[in-house]
């Protein structure tokens, strides 16, 4: 099988990659922009294997993207491409625009296009996998969990713009019948997670005794889910999913991001001690605007109709993710001293 992977040099897409070449001995064509949040060396496992190819190219750009899909002709796609952070969102919204809704819509007219030119067994095989984010379906109360039906209320630019793309994409299933499949999976965690995000900015800031900054009171609850039980999900889908319909990806993990602060300064004493605790460094900040106060998922449909389900418990993958970040430095000096240097994002609704 060969699996076009949009998004691939990213935290979740080089997941997906390296377990489908180094699990399922399938063929992948990465397809990457390279953003500020990529990062090659998250794919040295599998890169010079020729099974693995790369390419440099913008799914934005029609002509490119036509360019692959004649070049490679891939058996399937598993679309990751997609801005992600929900502070960049806040202060410059137009990127999450063009690459999350003009991007998904470009990508879905060339697979359109090359899909209606294969054979009839090959159309009877192909799949275009469209993952999103259960920021979608907006804030939850404290009971109830996102299922596939929920309405879709999202609160940020990042999530209104993955609305508007899982949109996009089941609408080509329904008018065009092109075979998609829409995944929403919750937060993600693990090795090669770019430092902007809660977990590792809150690792890094913990091993190099900087400030640990919580938003607001720390009551925020998200669902944790370990990005390789993520990436073996998204490519069960492939041969396990039906098109046209909708899957939850969850960790059964529900944590406020205080709790998971916490958790995180007493793997890092552990593991990396040091003269003072590191929950003497948790610091309160101003809350981000709009802030969701619950996510949940019922990852039930998964675990029913793909025989899915998470291997980690959240303790032992937190354990796994910070051992990793204490022992690959190299990896993540270039993004920390480089491009981000975890100082607050999305601070404008704030400051007018």
């Amino acid at each position: 099988m060969r699996v076009l992977v949009t998004g691939g040099a990213g935290f979740i897409g080089s997941a997906v990659c390296r377990s489908l070449v180094m699990q399922k001995g399938a063929a992948v064509i990465n397809v990457d922009k390279l953003t500020y949040a990529a990062n090659s060396a998250s794919l040295a496992s599998i890169e010079g294997l020729k099974s693995y190819l790369f390419e440099q190219q913008d799914i934005c750009d029609r002509e490119a993207m036509d360019f692959v899909f004649s070049s490679y002709q891939p058996d399937a796609i598993i679309h990751l491409a997609a801005e992600s952070h929900v502070d960049r969102s806040i202060t410059g919204s137009a990127a999450f625009i063009a690459t999350n809704i003009v991007g998904t819509y470009t990508l879905l007219e060339a697979a359109r296009k090359y899909y209606e030119g294969l054979s009839v067994p090959r159309r009877k095989r192909f799949r275009f996998v469209h993952v999103s984010t259960d920021e979608v379906y907006g804030s939850l109360g404290l009971a109830d969990y996102f299922r596939e039906e929920t309405p879709y209320q999202p609160s940020s630019p990042y999530s209104a713009s993955k609305a508007a793309s899982d949109h996009l994409a089941l609408a080509w299933f329904k008018t065009y019948g092109l075979p998609v499949i829409v995944s929403n999976c919750s937060n993600n965690y693990g090795p090669f997670q770019f430092p902007e995000k809660l977990i590792p900015l809150m690792i890094l800031n913990a091993i190099e005794r900087k400030p640990l900054p919580v938003y607001g009171n720390g009551r925020n609850v998200r669902d944790w889910l370990h990005v390789e039980d993520h990436a073996a999900g998204l490519i069960t889908l492939l041969s396990e999913g039906k098109p046209g319909e909708k899957y939850n990806f969850g960790g059964d993990s529900e944590r406020s991001n205080l709790d998971v602060v916490t958790q995180i300064c007493d793997v890092v004493d552990r593991l990396y001690p040091g003269p003072a605790t590191r929950r003497s460094m948790i610091t309160f900040v101003p809350d981000r605007p709009g802030h969701d106060v619950r996510y949940a998922i019922d990852a039930s449909k998964a675990r029913r109709e793909l025989g899915w389900q998470p291997t980690r418990t959240f303790e032992q993958g937190l354990a796994e993710t910070v051992a990793w970040y204490l022992r690959s430095r190299a990896w993540w000096e270039h993004a920390r001293s480089g491009v981000y240097d975890g100082s607050r994002l999305g601070l404008f609704a704030t400051q007018h």
